[in-house]
């Protein structure tokens, strides 16, 4: 006779707080990089707001490794999300290079509160579900971007660098008190937009795809390691704006897709296998009753695209759905 092994409860118990750990870490980083900004530190209050922010990247990953994810983690998360990538940066931004007796803490509440609108969208439209594109700017890219301009200020590359086009300034001589309130005003827009941000690449070697995924991931690694002051404000830049002038030019080029097909089928192209361990007719259910964190019928019809689409891909699979139960009167007996 096979023995059953039981999982201990306690060892249950450590699986289930170690997502949740790395996000309370979060919020500590986040609280302390405000304090440390209040202080005049502001290149350790930045270090703490990158650090919060590869604490941010792992806690989702651990909760879907170890299948601990929760509707309260998801939740923790865009708390812990709305002060380490809403207020840190914004403060950190204020203390550092805006004035401070002046109202320029305007800027704070209005980068802070589209943050916050911006999280609470997440939770509503994609927690939980594998994705290819973000539905607007991701808050840890936009509370990086401003926490670490003051790290890339002291940097012999902001310093020396001259612009060819602006008859021989640096970059240091740009007014820079004009375009970081522009800056936060952008990525504040940018976070409640409807432009759509790719998510971390796929990382692999059998396609184009995967290869330059994987090129764009270890470049960012070592960047990350080697030179992180250089590196971090001008990559998140660049993606910044990649996002919003691929989104203009498409517009431009009248080609742009239809929102669900960017936001709410995307997990088709991540995942074919996860509509299998979904039901058969869940269309049907949310539309009888809508499900938590819907607020509006177009999420409801995009769900139904969704499971149309995910019933199409079975098929084309091959697979056959469960036959009807079988009749008394016909079943076979056997001879």
């Amino acid at each position: 006779m096979k023995r059953v092994r039981f999982r201990r409860p306690e060892v249950r118990r450590a699986v289930v707080l170690l997502p949740n750990g790395f996000t309370l870490f979060n919020l500590f980083c986040g609280i302390y990089a405000i304090v440390l900004a209040s202080r005049g530190r502001f290149g350790t209050a930045a270090f703490f707001v990158v650090l919060g922010g590869v604490a941010d990247s792992l806690d989702g990953r651990i909760a879907r490794a170890t299948g601990t994810g929760s509707r309260f983690g998801e939740e923790l998360d865009s708390l812990v999300d709305a002060i380490s990538f809403g207020l840190a940066p914004a403060l950190i931004m204020y203390f550092a290079a805006l004035k401070t007796d002046g109202n320029d803490w305007i800027y704070v509440f209005i980068f802070a509160s589209c943050a916050v609108i911006r999280l609470a969208r997440f939770n509503v439209e994609q927690a939980g579900r594998p994705k290819t594109h973000f539905h607007g700017l991701p808050s840890p890219a936009a509370g990086m971007t401003l926490a670490t301009y003051y790290w890339f200020s002291q940097t012999p590359l902001y310093t020396d660098t001259v612009i060819f086009f602006t008859h021989d300034r640096t970059i240091a001589e740009l007014p820079w008190h004009t375009i970081l309130r522009w800056l936060m005003v952008g990525l504040a827009y940018f976070m409640i937009s409807d432009v759509p941000y790719p998510a971390v690449p796929t990382v692999g070697y059998r396609s184009a795809r995967q290869i330059v995924g994987t090129s764009i991931v270890v470049g960012s690694i070592l960047g990350l390691i080697f030179l992180p002051r250089e590196f971090i404000f001008p990559a998140l830049v660049a993606y910044v704006l990649f996002g919003a002038v691929k989104w203009a030019a498409l517009g431009f080029l009248d080609i742009v897709p239809d929102r669900r097909s960017v936001f709410l089928e995307e997990e088709a192209d991540v995942d074919p296998t996860l509509a299998d361990n979904l039901p058969e007719h869940e269309g049907e259910t949310v539309q009888a009753g809508m499900p938590t964190g819907s607020l509006n019928g177009e999420a409801v019809e995009g769900q139904q695209l969704t499971n149309r689409r995910r019933r199409r891909r079975r098929r084309h699979r091959g697979e056959r759905p469960n036959p009807p139960p079988t009749h008394p009167k016909h079943e076979d007996r056997g001879t």
